[in-house]
């Protein structure tokens, strides 16, 4: 596997560190009965993970000079999002994992109770983060900002494609069906990270389009290197149990390809998605970084 770039590296080790100072801010441990459910957010929120939703999010908003304190609030919210999905998804009702990001889920570290309300809080975390004033002045920018990341998260995103994961375990889906399943359950939250920079920069909809390329194509491309690492990859690195989808004889782009076709797709969908920025310069350098390492890294 390829390191990232110079520039890629410092950008991801900058987003680590100030993810985990945002979630130390935001999560103090109160003196009270609730104490534990702190506990469980902030053993799910810092610490591990590639962040590379949130660093989507501030090389977006990079692009339209978006003040950088704004932009982190949209990254951390975005960041609630997905770990939230992630200790729900580790549930026993779900995929019943042990470890997540190198340690054990909530579940196991706390129990399910605790963790199903940590999920819960973390949802309407990020709801809180972006309705702010602080996250940006202008009341109607937060409200798209509002609608956009709840469509994402919704029954027309990441949940949707959560529950066709589910039905896969007992339906048999063609290449056309797990595009689908991917483009809500991996990919609307992707999309939502590279708008979150055009909303915040009051970029009309109308000239998104380059932008919602880019999102939809380097979604797949994550989602086939996924697939990869899941057969190819090691545990010790990803942090988390592989060959889950085998065993459980779902269809992934990996099984429907084959391993030689699903690489070539791809780096396919890498160039494209980088010739999708083609009307911008150096400015969004980081986020053709990005593209290439999405099918580089080994977790």
């Amino acid at each position: 596997m390829a390191s990232p770039s110079p520039r890629l590296a410092a950008a991801m080790d900058g987003i680590a560190e100030a993810m985990d100072r945002q979630f130390d801010l935001l999560l103090p441990l109160p003196d009270d009965p609730r104490r534990r459910l702190f506990e469980a957010m902030r053993h799910a929120t810092i610490g591990g993970g590639k962040r590379l939703r949130p660093l989507l999010v501030t090389a977006s908003c990079a692009l339209f000079h978006v003040d950088p304190d704004a932009a982190m609030r949209v990254a951390t919210a975005i960041e609630c999002i997905h770990v939230y999905s992630l200790v729900h998804d580790d549930l026993p009702a779900m995929d019943d994992d042990d470890l997540r990001r190198g340690k054990p889920t909530v579940h196991k570290a706390f129990d399910e109770a605790t963790a199903i309300l940590a999920g819960d809080s973390l949802h309407a975390l990020a709801f809180e983060l972006l309705a702010d004033e602080a996250t940006h002045s202008d009341p109607f920018v937060r409200c798209e900002l509002v609608m956009d990341l709840a469509r994402a998260s919704g029954p027309d995103g990441m949940a949707g494609g959560q529950m066709m994961d589910l039905e896969a375990e007992h339906q048999t889906y063609d290449l056309q069906t797990v595009t689908r399943l991917q483009q809500l359950k991996t990919g609307a939250l992707i999309a939502f990270c590279i708008e979150a920079g055009a909303i915040m920069g009051r970029l009309p909809p109308e000239g998104r389009a380059p932008l919602r390329g880019y999102a939809r194509d380097i979604g797949l491309a994550f989602q086939i290197a996924d697939d990869i690492l899941d057969v190819e990859g090691s545990e010790a690195v990803a942090g988390k149990a592989l060959g889950k989808d085998a065993e459980q004889g779902k269809a992934t782009f990996l099984s429907i390809l084959g391993v030689e076709r699903a690489k070539l797709q791809a780096r396919a969908l890498v160039d494209q998605a980088i010739a999708h920025l083609g009307h911008f310069g150096h400015e969004a350098d980081l986020l053709r970084d990005i593209a290439r390492f999405t099918i580089e890294r080994d977790k």
